[in-house]
């Protein structure tokens, strides 16, 4: 791994003309959590956009969580990967179209939180609306409307592309997930992501790069936590933040400054941009 605290080198094993698909995490990476993106980042992605590339916000956060935040960035027509790979959308400056829903086999998933730590919080996503959970999340934790449950089935009574464990050391319960066939990351030490077998950011990504038929080499994700590292290990140059877990840091390519440093601006302009 190559390390540096301004970002990336440019990507050299295609011409610069080529366009390139840009894979960005939102908190802790483009913006801090519950904060706006700084002047810095808005115009990085403004100038990698108007170089032809194209950014894609890939976010552990629901369908329109990822949406708002496009917006937030400039994003207006592009794309969006939102919970954890499992949904896939074209943001247009008139709408959203959903391209992609993966859906969860939720029931197992349930019957198993339940019977191991049923203390432990549930919610389902509803795709463009918010979440079924079995008790109501602290505020912001979630977007959109909650529905609080009366029983556990109703968890899974209609189809889902995601659920939330949360609670204390919700973590630890990660292994016995995976074990169980599904896709299990963790976000915080509270918080576990479950989606179908095998969805990540990196397959959605994957999709979408086909679609647009971009290089394989002409890959770049930027990311801090250790739910984006199958979308690091998917691009062919991958960027960690300067604040980001050894884990994270370890599989990328580059290093760059922390999100207090508005490193990811840094490490876009410098992969991406000819110099001045």
């Amino acid at each position: 791994m190559t390390a540096t605290t301004s970002g990336a080198a440019a990507l050299s094993d295609v011409p610069t003309s080529t366009p390139a698909l840009v894979a960005c995490d939102v908190e802790g990476t483009l913006v801090r959590a519950g904060r706006r993106p700084t002047p810095a980042v808005l115009d990085a992605i403004a100038a990698v956009r108007a170089a032809g590339h194209h950014l894609v916000v890939a976010t552990g956060r629901s369908l329109s969580g990822a949406v708002q935040a496009a917006r937030q960035l400039g994003v207006h027509d592009g794309w969006v990967v939102a919970a954890n790979g499992a949904v896939t959308a074209r943001v247009r400056p008139d709408g959203c179209s959903i391209v992609d829903v993966v859906p969860l086999d939720a029931e197992p998933v349930c019957r198993l939180v339940a019977r191991t730590r049923p203390d432990l919080g549930l919610a389902a996503e509803v795709v463009g609306t918010g979440y079924r959970v079995t008790r109501r999340f602290p505020e912001r934790q979630l977007d959109g409307h909650q529905e609080v449950l009366q029983a556990l089935d109703g968890v899974w009574a209609r189809p889902t592309p995601r659920v939330v464990v949360y609670g204390q050391w919700a973590l630890r319960l990660a292994p016995a997930l995976r074990a169980s066939g599904v896709t299990a990351i963790p976000a915080r030490v509270d918080w576990v992501d479950v989606t179908a077998p095998g969805i990540t950011r990196a397959t959605a990504l994957e999709n979408i790069r086909v679609e647009l038929g971009v290089a394989p080499s002409r890959t770049v994700a930027v990311g801090a936590g250790e739910n984006d590292l199958d979308m690091l290990r998917w691009a062919a140059v991958s960027i960690a933040m300067g604040h980001a877990p050894e884990t994270v840091r370890a599989v990328a390519t580059r290093v760059t400054g922390t999100v207090d440093e508005d490193g990811a601006a840094t490490a876009l302009a410098d992969a991406l941009l000819p110099a001045a």
